[in-house]
């Protein structure tokens, strides 16, 4: 006879056989549910760690781990990049406003944190005529500083303890880590009230569009470069450099292009997280990235290590083209050895050894024109012997951090290695080099999970 199920009930059963009947029955389904809400729990886990990537995000401080990632959100979410774009306006016009305001400080006979300096000369008549009528700038900085809440300690050197503020530089813009800035900017935006700041954002804009000419005649003054060259300062080689585009950024009606946000400078301070909904492939299993972007500055680097556990992959960014600068905490410490030293601490660390690294040595475009001015790499490095064209300076780069992370890996550790030379504000570059780093942390994730 063939199985039926439900099977039918007896014919023939007494009030007792009824009543133990339905107990087992009762029994059964609720080990049946229990077996089923097991399985549906296992399934929810299985669902948030597949659906998640945890990406940690290392280097000095203007490496580019900012510019990184605003190129994955660009190339993998573009709804939520463009989104933002009110936000990273008004940190643009910040951007250069403090350009602006450091040449007007240079010229005053000091640098934009008031201290004097012998190398100015007196200040010529156009020059003095410049600074007058550049005086609502000022009026600008603190109408963007408190729309985007920096605050003038934010920028000011007790920012961290061990570090002493680079007078060759101009003022950067800091946000703490968790602020919420992007989402303050634009719910301002949507309220538009008076009560909202949105007017003075308004008026700063305005501002900024009436002093436009005028800020393109002190960056295009012959003058003036011949008195930054003399101060060794190259505003165009720092981060958040917008004065070649005056004529274009400067205007009430702006909107900025995806490789603008991508050049806007915004330092953080402690420990950013930031969520990634991917949108370009929606059959894709891994969904959600998740980036933890951490100070870069050496007196925020202690609070690097919660952050070891618990990552996909860890992704350190190497700024190659700043092997003929110091650091700005530390002027006796060359930037390039000091990422060598902070790589090597990194890739000793146990707590990394199961986790997938990926290495950009980053900011190839300006080492090579660097290189090309004629500015010597064996300078700076008397174990290099090679010629100086930037190929083969970042093929020996590639060497000498490869030999770190197998010197301080040790033989049971199966870590991979992945080196990329990058420019973070190629688009079409930084499209393909973050398109295999997604390919290779979700096949490493998969396996791990053993869903391939």
């Amino acid at each position: 006879m063939p199985n039926i199920w439900p099977p039918p009930l007896p014919t023939r059963e007494t009030e007792l056989e009824k009543a133990l009947r339905l107990e087992e029955e009762r029994e059964a389904k609720k080990i049946s549910d229990e077996i089923d809400r097991a399985i549906e729990r296992e399934r929810q886990e299985l669902r948030r760690n597949c659906m998640q990537e945890k990406i940690l995000l290392l280097g000095q401080a203007e490496s580019g781990k900012s510019t990184m990632l605003k190129n994955f959100q660009l190339n993998f979410a573009p709804a939520a990049f463009h989104a933002e774009t009110e936000a990273w306006r008004a940190v643009i016009h910040l951007n250069l406003v403090h350009s602006v305001i450091f040449i007007l400080d240079l010229l005053q006979g000091g640098t934009s944190h008031g201290e004097p300096d012998p190398k100015t000369s007196d200040p010529k008549d156009d020059h003095r005529l410049l600074r007058m009528r550049l005086t609502p700038l000022r009026q600008v900085e603190m109408i963007l500083e408190k729309c985007l809440e920096v605050s003038s300690y934010d920028r000011s050197p007790s920012t961290d303890s061990d570090s002493s503020w680079d007078t060759g530089k101009a003022s950067e813009i800091s946000v703490r880590g968790g602020s919420g800035w992007k989402a303050l900017v634009q719910s301002r935006k949507e309220r538009h009230t008076r009560f909202s700041g949105q007017h003075e954002l308004d008026n700063a804009r305005q501002i900024l569009e009436a002093c436009r000419d005028d800020m393109v005649s002190l960056w295009e003054d012959p003058s003036i470069q011949e008195i930054l060259r003399e101060h060794g300062v190259a505003l165009q080689e720092q981060p958040g450099f917008f004065l070649d585009q005056i004529q274009r950024i400067a205007t009430v009606a702006y909107n900025p292009t995806p490789e603008d946000i991508l050049r806007a400078r915004l330092r953080t301070i402690g420990v950013e997280e930031h969520h990634v909904e991917l949108e370009t492939v929606p059959s894709e299993k891994v969904r959600e990235w998740i980036f933890y972007d951490v100070g870069g500055h050496r007196g925020q680097r202690a609070a690097w290590a919660p952050f070891f556990e618990d990552v996909n992959a860890m992704i350190f960014l190497c700024s190659i083209a700043a092997f003929d600068q110091n650091l700005s905490e530390d002027h006796t410490v060359n930037r390039l050895v000091d990422s060598m030293k902070l790589w090597k601490t990194i890739c000793s660390s146990s707590l990394l050894k199961n986790t997938t690294f990926i290495l950009l040595l980053n900011k190839f475009d300006i080492l090579k024109t660097k290189l090309e001015s004629g500015i010597q790499f064996s300078d700076w490095f008397d174990s290099y012997t090679d010629s100086n064209e930037s190929e083969n300076v970042t093929s020996y780069l590639k060497g000498v951090f490869k030999g770190f992370h197998k010197e301080c890996s040790s033989a049971s550790r199966k870590r991979q290695l992945h080196v990329h030379a990058t420019c973070a504000v190629d688009t079409t570059m930084m499209s393909i080099v973050l398109g295999s780093i997604r390919d290779v942390i979700l096949f490493n994730t998969l396996q791990e999970t053993n869903l391939i």
